[in-house]
């Protein structure tokens, strides 16, 4: 991205393979054997948040501890998807999933698509067919309000009788509470949409990030404004923040930027495309084709219809005026990692 010259837009990545050093498995027919003294965690880990990492740490260590197999079981797509005629807003896509996993160590990821065939799968034949049979699972470690299979029958107490008739080790882990909030999924997405991304990065453990690649858009920014954008488009079908202008953090090619974000309708122009426009601090490199990650820090103020370019463009350079103070303070609590370059 040239500043002053083009504006440029972050389409959502399609899926693609994620590279990690834990094996992944997305057909059970695929697995041959049992794995090695398979200590397993199961769950649909949305957002891998602070909770679900002290699942994996559980599974991580009692693995080690027995010269054994760490597996984390988890479905695509999330169940809600086939099963709620609302479906379910996701904080985290399937390859952020697969990279937060796998960054908390476990070897052995089992992702089992998800359809009403699986739906109908009783608890009792997924303990003896997949977990025991496929996996070979020696210990199980799940959070207090897990349940599997069909109907949900298969609870915590289910899976305590069955460990104690079919020979493998139980551990409910409690509810994680951070700064007097529960952590969970849902509490996590209601965070999100309200805007609140401090409560958010408390209960994820780190900042909530949107990402895809950098495409060309309606040139506008740079050429008009004098901002140039990256911009993103989003689906009112997916988790969507609060709409607004937030203080982002860009990483670009394994360096990290400031930024300013709006995120919604771009009213003063009439869009109709839901759309996070972000404006990079410092920078000035051609990314057209290239993937951006974008991290919320704050959310400064609400979406707002101008009455032409001049009120928008001083408000504009508030908001950067604003959030370079905010990016500051946050690279002196060591909360993010800031730097300046005239070039990614």
């Amino acid at each position: 991205m040239h500043a002053g010259n083009s504006l440029f837009v972050l389409q959502q990545a399609r899926r693609q393979p994620v590279a990690a050093s834990m094996e992944i498995v997305t057909d059970l027919d695929t697995i041959r054997t049992p794995f090695p003294r398979a200590h397993v965690t199961i769950g649909n880990f949305d957002g891998v948040h602070l909770g679900h990492q002290k699942l994996f740490d559980q599974v991580v260590a009692r693995a080690r501890q027995s010269k054994g197999t760490s597996v984390a079981v988890t479905f695509d797509p999330h169940p809600l998807k086939v099963l709620s005629p609302q479906g379910i807003r996701l904080i985290s896509t399937t390859p952020q999933k697969i990279e937060l996993i796998d960054r908390a160590g476990i070897d052995v990821l089992v992702i089992i698509p998800f359809n009403r065939e699986m739906a109908m799968t009783t608890a009792v034949d997924f303990v003896d067919h997949v977990l025991l049979g496929r996996l070979g699972m020696r210990d199980l470690v799940v959070g207090y309000d897990y349940a599997m299979g069909k109907g949900r029958q298969g609870d915590t107490a289910f899976l305590q009788c069955q460990g104690e008739e079919k020979g493998f080790t139980v551990l409910v882990l409690p509810a994680h509470y951070e700064q007097g909030m529960l952590v969970s999924s849902s509490r996590i997405r209601e965070l999100v949409a309200a805007g609140k991304m401090g409560d958010v990065r408390r209960l994820l453990g780190r900042w909530y990030q949107i990402r895809g690649d950098v495409q060309w858009g309606r040139q506008r920014g740079g050429k008009q404004l004098g901002f140039p954008t990256a911009n993103l488009y989003l689906s009112e079908e997916d988790l969507c923040p609060k709409r607004g202008v937030y203080v982002t953090q860009v990483i670009y090619d394994g360096r990290q930027y400031g930024g300013v974000s709006n995120i919604g309708y771009n009213p003063t122009f009439g869009d109709t495309s839901l759309v996070a426009e972000t404006h990079i601090f410092d920078f000035n490199a051609d990314i057209y084709g290239r993937p951006l990650k974008i991290n919320l820090l704050r959310h400064l103020r609400g979406e707002i219809a101008f009455s032409g370019i001049e009120p928008l463009t001083r408000q504009i350079r508030r908001d950067i005026e604003v959030a370079r103070k905010v990016l500051a303070k946050e690279q002196q609590r060591r909360l993010i990692a800031y730097q300046r370059s005239s070039a990614a």
